[in-house]
């Protein structure tokens, strides 16, 4: 993108339907299309597939981009933090019980939580009805 390029900016897609947000969070949170429900979000472990094959919604507009990367890694941070400081605190273990404890759980935690905020980022902006320009 070039400096001369304007910027891609939300636009409301209004078609007169309700979303209630909620549930199309809770829908992509379970990996599943936010219309319909059915599990066909995701065609790979992060790749969103481009429509539903249940419903035919184009899911292509709702792209999540860095946000689910940057929720999870705040989710994460105050996961894993406090619990560092509580063991360092209780046990005082050296540097590497804390790197074979922590690294660990800090992979594990993004991989379980990445497609699932990815999934509800999808959702909201579904619900929402925003795609770029």
């Amino acid at each position: 993108m070039s400096a001369s390029e304007p910027i891609a900016r939300p636009v409301p897609i209004d078609d007169g339907e309700r979303r209630d947000r909620s549930a199309a969070m809770w829908r992509g949170w379970c990996r599943r299309c936010p219309r319909c429900g059915e599990p066909t979000l995701f065609r790979a472990f992060l790749k969103m597939a481009p429509a539903c094959a249940a419903c035919g919604e184009d899911l292509e507009p709702f792209r999540a981009d860095d946000a689910p990367a940057y929720f999870t890694i705040f989710i994460i941070g105050h996961i894993i933090v406090p619990l560092v400081l509580m063991v360092e605190r209780g046990w005082s273990p050296s540097l590497w019980v804390h790197a074979l404890l922590w690294i660990p759980a800090s992979l594990l935690l993004s991989l379980a939580l990445l497609p699932r905020i990815k999934g509800a980022t999808i959702g909201l902006l579904w619900a929402l009805r925003f795609k770029p320009r």
